[in-house]
């Protein structure tokens, strides 16, 4: 739904105040969300469970990459830093329909 139309659907169901807030994504092109994400592991469940999964049921996306870092690279970053193998593993955990998107995950390393 439209915000306009969240708005009024909230107001008309006695939320007298609705806060606005949005999702973004880093580039949308063709029909494809592209997620570059070397934060925190937090962040790379929120995009692939929640960012990629709107998007793609609202009919913005056909497809979401989350772009992340490999193991190797990871052991050279901050702590608590997301990495490909252990994402890829988390969503194969899931089973087949969750997230129920199509994505591609990918891995890079220096």
């Amino acid at each position: 739904m439209p915000a306009k139309e969240q708005k009024e659907f909230l107001i008309k169901h006695g939320e007298n105040n609705p806060i606005f807030s949005y999702n973004q994504t880093d580039f949308v092109k063709d029909k494809i969300a592209v997620e570059v994400q070397f934060g925190k592991y937090s962040f790379v469940a929120y995009d692939l469970f929640v960012k990629h999964m709107l998007f793609y049921s609202g009919g913005k996306i056909n497809l979401g990459i989350e772009i992340l870092a490999t193991k190797k690279m990871q052991s050279q970053m901050s702590s608590g830093v997301a990495y490909f193998e252990g994402e890829v593993y988390n969503v194969m955990r899931q089973g087949r329909n969750s997230p129920p998107a199509p994505l591609l995950i990918l891995g890079v390393e220096q």
